[in-house]
């Protein structure tokens, strides 16, 4: 904590040569070189700061010097495992910083602020939320299709352990997010408009259906659904939610008074999805 104080902290320190550069730091290393020009129009003399330029920059900086904090998890074996802080730019410390160097005349170093961004997640939450079961579905497939199968498996362990609060929209796409090639999802049979291709991340839509019968059994508010052109196996008829990446999406709403846990697992043929809360839900 000590650390992270000091780092907010700003160091500005004169150079010692003519330059009028604007030198910026992180951990004690050059990340970046900017001129007080390169923010100012020709066409003014008084100086005046494209407030859009300087929004870009500072945007640029804290995707070079952010970490995202690491949310809490339970392990197969049960056991909770401490989420990890992260950091990011502390925009207000770095703009202040980067006026006192704009209006005036020379050069400066700038060790970049941080501050601590915690996790969403933390320990405690989870060990409360893990008590009640409230919804929960399972479904079965061809595990000797391996290409199918990594799919859902990775599907489910992209969705195990997200924690959706009171109020909040959980989408299944924004969650899992892009399936691609290189994210590791292999090719296999997907389903559009009624027939059946080949198409990398077939399988998925087996997982988002497993899902949306534990929601609805879990008595969640379901705003988004979409079914297949056509009859799908693993679901009776009417009970699936077919997901893509540019098309349909699996959208629910926790309208509880406690957040949720969602548990996924997928290995030997079967796709487990249990939904958990608090003793205190008003279920």
């Amino acid at each position: 904590m000590k650390l992270f104080m000091m780092s907010l902290l700003l160091m500005i320190l004169p150079l010692p040569n003519e330059s009028n550069d604007l030198i910026l730091t992180h951990k004690g290393e050059q990340i970046a070189t900017v001129n007080r020009d390169a923010f100012t129009s020709p066409l003014i003399d008084t100086p005046l700061i494209d407030e859009n330029m300087l929004n870009e920059f500072i945007d640029k900086i804290n995707k070079q010097v952010a970490k995202k904090p690491i949310n809490a998890m339970i392990a197969d074996s049960g056991e909770i495992i401490p989420g990890k802080s992260g950091y990011e730019l502390d925009r207000e410390a770095f703009t202040k910083s980067f006026l006192t160097y704009f209006f005036k005349n020379g050069s400066l170093i700038v060790e970049i602020p941080i501050k601590t961004v915690h996790p969403r997640v933390d320990s405690e939450l989870l060990a409360d939320i893990r008590v009640k079961h409230i919804g929960s579905y399972a479904t079965f497939y061809n595990y000797n299709n391996t290409e199918r199968s990594h799919n859902i498996m990775l599907s489910a362990e992209a969705i195990d352990n997200h924690v959706v609060f009171q109020g909040e929209v959980f989408s299944f796409n924004k969650v899992v997010g892009k399936r691609t090639v290189e994210k590791g999802y292999l090719p296999a049979p997907i389903i559009i408009r009624g027939e059946l291709y080949e198409g990398v991340c077939g399988g998925i839509c087996q997982v988002s259906s497993t899902l949306f019968n534990a929601v609805d059994r879990a008595r969640l508010q379901i705003v988004q659904r979409y079914s297949h052109s056509r009859r799908v196996p693993y679901v009776p008829p009417g009970r699936d939610a077919t997901v893509s990446w540019y098309g349909p999406d699996f959208i629910f709403k926790n309208v509880h008074n406690q957040p949720i846990l969602i548990r996924a697992k997928a290995g030997h043929g079967v796709v487990y999805v249990n939904i958990y809360s608090s003793e205190a839900i008003n279920f």
